[in-house]
């Protein structure tokens, strides 16, 4: 399934990069793109396992970017 996000409270490029890179570890993540450009984040996930799956992206931007919002669309 995929599904898109508006993003806010990206600091900058890196910062995009870095969150990017620890989502695509999460297991059930197919894909993910996050630009910094428009704020906006697109996942390709397994459908049968969203609620698990939001809620360790969750954690993730905790961990790395604690400022970062992410809202569905």
């Amino acid at each position: 399934m995929k599904s898109k996000f508006q993003v806010r409270g990206l600091d900058c490029v890196n910062c995009a990069a870095e969150v990017e890179r620890a989502i695509q570890k999460i297991d059930g993540v197919e894909n993910v793109s996050i630009s910094f450009m428009t704020q906006k984040m697109e996942l390709e996930y397994d459908e049968t396992r969203k609620d698990e799956i939001m809620k360790k992206i969750k954690k993730v931007i905790k961990r790395e970017e604690p400022d970062m919002e992410i809202e569905e669309f």
